[in-house]
């Protein structure tokens, strides 16, 4: 990271060298706007040329451009600024830069503190923070952030006499900004024109977004493990920025949508993943191409790397020799055995995903050699994908299907008690900030069997006194701190975000693109009006339209209420759509907060980590969310259980789903024990109710003699006829031939007299034949062959093992005790 302290004087000077270049490498390097230093095109010199000026000119601009009207203060500027050129004058240059950039102050090594202070205890930042604002020497971002100069945007602005950047502080003033992200604002952009020497007019998106990543950088050197390293500067600049019209009107909104790049091309895709073998690479992208009109972005970029990494980037890592499709069964098996772990040792769960991918590769590969020879046919190669390998995939799709149900029926007990923890929470969090805003600052009040105390820190008394607004805080009996207004506003968002979901059965992403537009009514015949909630197309690409219950209802009325108290409408964003990678248009979206300088929808991941939060701090009071996290599709499967099993019909829910196949929402139901048994008595009673009273009545003796008198009946010689209560016999008694016969292992040999005699009457035979009695003739191989044919089945039938069913044996008779002595 020395390369940030590198000297960048030199007003006309760019910043061409590559140390120069975002140092901080990460997946916003690469974006729609390239970073890059701005260009110079008037030198930014308020008092003139003073690169060679004396020290006695420069302290006496110092003194005139001293912010502050005190005489006491201008002359410790003119001082303070004399002191930090006396000691620049020690090192070897002609002009004042060439001196900085020889000290170790301007390479950064030290600070203006090391340099100590005069006998009255005069500091020499403040002739460091003077020689800048007064454009004499151009130091670098670390020098900047190291020595984070106090007053520094207004003794910048002030020295500057620039129209331009005297307007950006006027619209930062009046900017939709917390005051820290106004101070924010200010001192980043003028933190940026002292870095790269140039005017307000000269600068670029590009040149934000290259002083955002070496901030960035600077940050992670500064302060490494920080929590606000990894943070982007420049972010509430931007936005007045691009509010003021200072930026092109195609630039983007914030630096988010402009730091995103958006969709990569396939060439890019392939190219992350190493192919060393250029001959394939073409192949796979030739592959690529021609797939990519029949899938969508998501799925694409999933098929690369099933295809380009975890299959031929593989191959190479094992054999680099390979040139070819044709894959042997030894370096297959080689293959097949490393993909089954993951990097991190654990086993990999999809790899019927890759061997599917793969084997859909080759025969694509196949079906595309016959109309297109010339470009596919010297890439055929057999699959080495054995058949073997999708041998049992119904039956592991099953077990996933079954850990699914197992997940549903652990966590939908568990449910109530996450709906009741951020109940509570926004319950307790709304009505402690309603009697916190109303206390008088100083004095405590009641809540919830606990004291607080309305108090205003040192910061916000500062506020105050500049006129600005102070976040309401207040103190608990523990001597706590508490924002309430961020904690109230967190556990809104926690409420709203588990009943949508628990109520609406939407998937994430589709809850998080409900807006304003979304909600319709419909009135029915009856003048009854329905509340209806429009998802918009998402991983099935079908609208569709729910009727909302009155718990969805108040949720979504309260979330529009939240975003409309102050008389505005809700706000219109464009949504980041993380697996597409494009940006939506601006609608009015309802799940949106503002974090920080800039209000964005909410996005899936933040979701993810608010459902986290939430089961971990249930996880102190209830043992069983220790092992249990909720995720946004487990309230998708228990919604879907709770229709069904309440007795909706599975292809409504289907079509309240969004799903296109039932079956998909038949494997979203988690059967219970309770369920069968209680579905099964719900059939009988419909069935019941469905027939005529008189039929439930009791059965006379008649009656009952006539049943068993049927069972009676069924008795044949060779041993029973299973035909149903109340049915004649169809067959006429010719029982050998019937199949509902059922013959006793006793009659076997009963059997074999039967076939004796059949093979007797062969003689006729001969005489039908003549006759031409074919009817005669049929009839008595088909008696001959059934015949055997029970008989063969009731032997297998004698052959096959008793099963002991442990009914216990009738008690003897036990001999009486002796009486004891």
């Amino acid at each position: 990271m020395a390369d940030l302290a590198r000297p960048t004087t030199g007003g006309s000077r760019r910043h061409t060298d590559a140390g120069d270049e975002p140092a901080f490498t990460g997946r916003f390097t690469s974006s729609q706007i390239e970073a890059q230093p701005a260009l110079v095109t008037t030198l930014p010199r308020p008092f003139g040329d003073l690169s060679a000026a004396t020290p006695q000119l420069i302290g006496q601009l110092a003194h005139d451009a001293s912010p502050d009207a005190a005489a006491r203060t201008a002359e410790q500027h003119r001082a303070s600024t004399r002191r930090v050129l006396a000691y620049l004058s020690g090192f070897e240059g002609i002009t004042w830069q060439q001196r900085w950039d020889a000290s170790p102050l301007g390479r950064g090594e030290i600070t203006a503190a090391d340099l100590g202070a005069n006998q009255t205890g005069q500091k020499h930042s403040v002739g460091v923070r003077a020689l800048v604002c007064l454009r004499v020497v151009q130091p670098t971002l670390l020098v900047v952030k190291k020595h984070n100069f106090n007053g520094f945007p207004g003794q910048f602005i002030a020295a500057q006499d620039d129209p331009l950047l005297e307007k950006y502080a006027v619209q930062v003033a009046h900017h939709d900004f917390s005051w820290a992200h106004k101070r924010e604002a200010l001192f980043d952009v003028c933190c940026l024109l002292a870095v790269q020497g140039i005017c307000f007019a000269d600068l670029t998106p590009a040149a934000l977004l290259h002083h955002a990543h070496a901030s960035r950088a600077a940050k992670a050197v500064l302060r490494p493990g920080k929590k606000d390293a990894n943070v982007f500067a420049g972010r509430a600049a931007w936005n007045v920025l691009h509010a003021m019209g200072h930026f092109p009107a195609s630039t983007p909104a914030t630096m988010r949508q402009a730091l995103h790049r958006g969709q990569l091309t396939l060439e890019e895709l392939v190219d992350r993943h190493s192919i060393r073998n250029q001959s394939v690479r073409r192949l796979l992208l030739d592959y690529f191409h021609r797939r990519k009109s029949d899938t969508d972005y998501a799925s694409l970029v999933h098929l690369v790397r099933h295809v380009a990494h975890l299959f031929w980037a593989r191959i190479e890592e094992i054999n680099p020799e390979q040139a070819d499709l044709n894959i042997s069964a030894d370096l297959y098996s080689a293959w097949r055995q490393q993909i089954g772990v993951r990097q991190d040792g654990k086993p990999r769960i999809g790899v019927d995903t890759i061997i599917i991918a793969v084997r859909s590769f080759y025969y694509d590969l196949h079906t595309w050699a016959a109309d297109e020879p010339e470009r596919w046919a010297p890439w055929v190669a057999p699959c080495p994908v054995p058949p073997s390998e999708l041998r049992g995939l119904a039956k592991r799709r099953r077990r996933i299907n079954e850990r699914s149900a197992d997940r549903t029926r652990l966590r939908q007990p568990l449910l109530p008690l996450l709906v009741r923890h951020v109940e509570e929470r926004y319950d307790r969090t709304r009505t402690l900030l309603e009697q916190a805003s109303a206390a008088v600052t100083d004095t405590t009040f009641t809540h919830g069997g606990r004291t607080y105390r309305r108090v205003l820190t040192e910061e916000d008394r500062t506020l105050a006194r500049g006129g600005h607004r102070t976040p309401v805080r207040v103190r608990d009996d523990t001597g706590q701190l508490v924002q309430i207004e961020a904690e109230e506003e967190t556990a809104f968002w926690d409420w709203a975000a588990v009943e949508t979901l628990r109520h609406s059965g939407a998937r994430i992403e589709e809850m998080c693109e409900i807006s304003h537009l979304s909600i319709r009514h419909y009135q029915r015949n009856n003048g009854e009006m329905v509340a209806l909630l429009v998802i918009s197309p998402s991983k099935t690409d079908r609208e569709r339209v729910i009727p909302m219950s009155a718990e969805l209802f108040h949720v979504i009325a309260s979330v529009i209420r939240r975003h409309t108290r102050d008389g505005n409408p809700v706000p219109i964003l464009q949504r980041f759509d993380p697996h597409d990678k494009v940006w939506s248009p601006p609608l009015p979206f309802l799940f949106q907060r503002k974090i920080g300088s800039t209000r964005s929808v909410i996005s899936p991941f933040t979701v993810l980590h608010m459902l986290a939060r939430c089961c971990k701090d249930l996880a102190e009071h209830h043992p069983a969310f220790r092992s249990v996290t909720f995720t946004s599709h487990d309230f998708r499967r228990i919604f879907t259980t709770e229709l069904v099993n309440s007795g909706l019909p599975i292809h409504i829910g289907a079509t309240l789903l969004g799903h296109l196949n039932i079956q998909t929402t038949r494997g979203y139901v988690a059967v219970f024990d309770e369920d069968v048994i209680r579905h099964y008595l719900t059939h009988l009673n419909e069935r019941r109710e469905l027939r005529p009273d008189h039929e439930y009545r009791d059965v006379t003796g008649e009656e009952w003699d006539e049943f068993e008198e049927h069972f009676d009946k069924r008795k044949a010689e060779l041993g029973a006829c299973g035909r149903p209560y109340g049915t004649p016999c169809q067959h006429e008694h010719a029982c050998i031939r019937c199949p509902m016969l059922q013959v006793s292992p006793k009659m076997i040999s009963r059997l074999d007299d039967l076939e004796t005699d059949l093979t007797a009457r062969r003689a006729r035979r001969a005489r039908a034949q003549a006759e031409g009695w074919a009817g005669e003739i049929e009839g008595l191989d088909l008696t001959l062959q059934l015949l055997r044919a029970k008989r063969d089945d009731t032997q297998r039938r004698t052959q096959r093992p008793t099963v002991d069913l442990g009914i216990p044996l009738p008690r003897t008779a036990m001999p009486p005790k002796e009486p004891s002595p």
